[in-house]
């Protein structure tokens, strides 16, 4: 008998090369379904896969998230207060953002006022926000995510939730990791107090990861825009000429290395204190009882993403606004942009962001910090011990 017609002819062939276990188990399981054969069991497993995939963007598309209400405006951007959900999903078009740059709730084990989700249950939450990224965001915009680690209960040992984010962005949403960056915080304070100071079993924790994602391997970019100034001894090479050589380590390093390009490019470790205690945004909020956001980070951290990914007029989203510093820079540097805050009260402080010169508001100052080598104190350690029992008791 032939085969049935079907609307579209099957004319292609696809080998697939399994072990005979995995051929028996997969023949057996076929036939246990009622499936005629291999193909009709991997066309039936594609097509429930496929539906599955439709069948969540169709919910995301369909829930409420409430409605946006316009609280703040500029030339270029505005604050939104709502459900950023509601923003990417329905608001925004799709294809429509060239970066998107925000510090989303970190998965921390003790809620804190601005409303973090819990470590275990951080991906499942985080999963309509990622289907959003991907809606509005062009090709080739940028992705990036500041986000904090988080120690679990109890232990001296760490949740590992913004690492299964990280991967569930890559493998369930397609995104790439373009480079992960860590910003370095010089003027935190030893932290967790218990673990650090009181057991001494772990050493102080000072940085954030900050992934940064892309919809495709090349995103827009350019890191000449983000240049840090020459060190003294690559000033006085600059000066005095490099002679080309092969380095022991196996490295050749060529005359170009000679070359004067303006500045050197930074390294993926970003070193920025996070000290203002009493700038304009603080000055603004106390002087009209407004709380204050307890998790802001520097200027300086969306101004470096903002001229590396993306040119003046793009348009960039902050989807947990905050005290809106992104929006703040991103008009500083021309670009158009959108930040979307569940708070009144800290959109209330963040229009205060712009009452004066945003330029101003902005314009970074150089300074310079440096880390100490591990070990260079002299130590006994017959008098340090380790401790014995890892910090179990205190």
């Amino acid at each position: 008998m032939g085969r049935p017609l079907v609307l579209e002819p099957r004319e292609k062939i696809t080998s697939l090369r399994l072990t005979s276990c995995e051929r028996n188990e997969m023949d057996a399981r076929a036939e246990a379904l009622g499936f005629k054969s291999l193909s009709d069991y991997l066309r039936h497993l594609h097509k429930a896969a496929v539906a599955t995939e439709k069948n969540k963007e169709t919910n995301i598309e369909l829930e409420k998230y409430g409605t946006l209400i316009e609280s703040h405006s500029t030339a270029l951007g505005k604050i939104y207060q709502g459900n950023s959900l509601a923003y990417m999903h329905s608001h925004a078009g799709q294809n429509s953002v060239d970066l998107i740059l925000t510090s989303p709730p970190f998965g921390l084990v003790r809620k804190k006022s601005y409303g973090n989700e819990d470590a275990d249950a951080y991906c499942d939450w985080f999963r309509p926000f990622a289907e959003g990224f991907k809606r509005v965001l062009k090709d080739d915009g940028s992705l990036v995510i500041d986000v904090g680690g988080a120690w679990k209960s109890g232990t001296p040992t760490r949740s590992l939730y913004h690492f299964k984010l990280l991967i569930m962005l890559c493998e369930e949403y397609g995104f790439h990791l373009a480079q992960e960056h860590y910003w370095w915080n010089p003027s935190k304070l030893p932290s967790p107090a218990e673990w650090v100071n009181v057991r001494r079993v772990r050493v102080k924790d000072a940085i954030n990861c900050v992934w940064w994602l892309s919809k495709t391997p090349f995103p827009r970019a350019n890191n000449k825009r983000i240049l840090s100034p020459y060190s003294d001894s690559m000033r006085t090479l600059l000066k005095n000429g490099y002679k080309a050589k092969m380095r022991p380590s196996g490295h050749d390093i060529s005359s170009n290395f000679s070359v004067d390009n303006g500045g050197s490019v930074p390294p993926n470790l970003l070193a920025i204190a996070n000290t203002e205690s009493n700038g304009a945004y603080q000055d603004y909020c106390r002087e009209n009882n407004i709380e204050i956001h307890p998790a802001r980070f520097p200027a300086l951290l969306p101004e470096y993403f903002i001229r590396f990914l993306t040119n003046p007029g793009d348009m960039v989203l902050d989807p947990f606004g905050g005290s809106c510093i992104t929006g703040m820079v991103a008009e500083a540097l021309a670009r158009k942009w959108a930040c979307v805050e569940l708070s009144s009260e800290y959109i209330r402080g963040g229009i205060g962001r712009f009452q004066g010169n945003v330029e101003e508001a902005v314009r970074g100052r150089q300074a310079v910090y440096s880390i100490n080598t591990p070990c260079s104190l002299p130590v006994n350690e017959e008098v340090v011990p380790l401790v014995a029992d890892g910090g179990a008791a205190r």
